[in-house]
């Protein structure tokens, strides 16, 4: 009897997953088969799902925050053994021959191929992964807790070294990326201020919770101009706002990677050597990178469990911003 497993698949943008049974994926060459263990819940996931990401493989079982434990290795696989742990962010596939993947920027790399997206993720019991893009987990973190640090804490970690050493930080969207990174950059002995949705006073006493010097709304001026600002909310207009509230030669960091329309603003929010730029998926160096400072930092992720067939409400809770730090499937 072929073995099956359960999954939520997306067959259609904005039509809510279905919850279906599927018979569990063979590893090929080079591939591990991992029984999926926990799941985060993305961003990401959000614009997969409301069809603003081109390329995505229809039906498709999202995900891309995935810890599991390897179950069988295909032909060649030796990286891992079987029953370890191992974790597989946004970035599954890339080509390793083009100028951006042999100048050590494979998160550019054009043929390059996402977890999620253009492969089947984690909102199921089984799924496969090229093993020479898979990580591995700190021990010292749970399966739900792993989760969102394979892609909300990648990304933000991306984004904070883009800010160079700015001492004065201000992170736009508290949510799983951005309460994962306060950590880190509080631990850095960073300042940090923190912007939320207006009123949103839950969100920003768990700011001040984390450590976050200053937290308020994302219209509001901070009590002192920032050295840089990561943008993890999705939202064009914020890029204005975010220089209007940086000092002379700050930069903002667009760290999502979808964001509605930046509005006109005046050239003299650029001037004065202030820079705009964008965050593009990650490298597996990013990976071990991040997981090493993490740790470091004793970075403990906040996390909300949802069983498998409960995806859809947790992508609602994500969309209604209704989550003190990250959603986790649990298969």
């Amino acid at each position: 009897m072929t073995p099956t497993m359960e999954a939520m698949r997306l067959h259609a943008p904005r039509e809510a997953l279905r919850r279906e049974v599927l018979g569990v994926p063979a590893p090929g060459p080079g591939e591990v088969l991992l029984a999926v263990r926990a799941c985060g819940v993305c961003r990401t996931d959000l614009h997969v799902f409301d069809g603003e990401l081109e390329g995505a493989r229809l039906p498709l079982v999202p995900g891309h925050e995935i810890v599991g434990e390897v179950a069988a290795r295909g032909e060649g696989a030796q990286r891992f053994a079987l029953g370890d742990r191992v974790g597989v962010p946004w970035l599954a596939w890339t080509c390793g021959e083009c100028a951006f993947c042999r100048s050590g920027r494979e998160n550019l790399c054009d043929g390059a191929r996402f977890t999620g997206l253009h492969r089947d993720g984690g909102y199921a019991g089984y799924t496969v992964a090229d093993e020479r893009f898979c990580l591995a987990i700190p021990p010292e973190y749970g399966d739900a807790e792993a989760a969102p640090l394979l892609c909300a804490g990648l990304i933000g970690y991306r984004a904070l070294a883009m800010a160079g050493d700015a001492r004065r930080l201000g992170l736009y969207g508290f949510g799983a990326a951005a309460h994962l990174i306060a950590q880190v950059a509080v631990h850095q002995g960073r300042e940090v201020f923190a912007f939320t949705r207006p009123g949103d006073t839950a969100a920003q006493a768990f700011a001040r919770k984390l450590g976050c010097a200053w937290a308020g709304d994302s219209t509001a001026r901070p009590p002192e101009l920032l050295d840089a600002a990561l943008l993890f909310a999705p939202v064009g207009a914020l890029v204005p706002a975010a220089l209007a509230a940086s000092r002379k030669g700050a930069v903002v960091v667009c760290a999502g990677i979808h964001m509605s329309d930046i509005p006109a603003f005046p050239y003299a929010l650029l001037w004065g050597e202030r820079s705009v730029r964008s965050v593009a998926n990650l490298t597996r160096a990013d990976g071990a990178a991040f997981l090493r400072a993490a740790s470091e930092a004793r970075v403990r992720p906040a996390v909300r469990t949802y069983p498998l067939e409960q995806a859809n409400a947790a992508l609602e809770d994500l969309r209604r911003g209704a989550l003190e730090g990250a959603a986790v499937l649990l298969p």
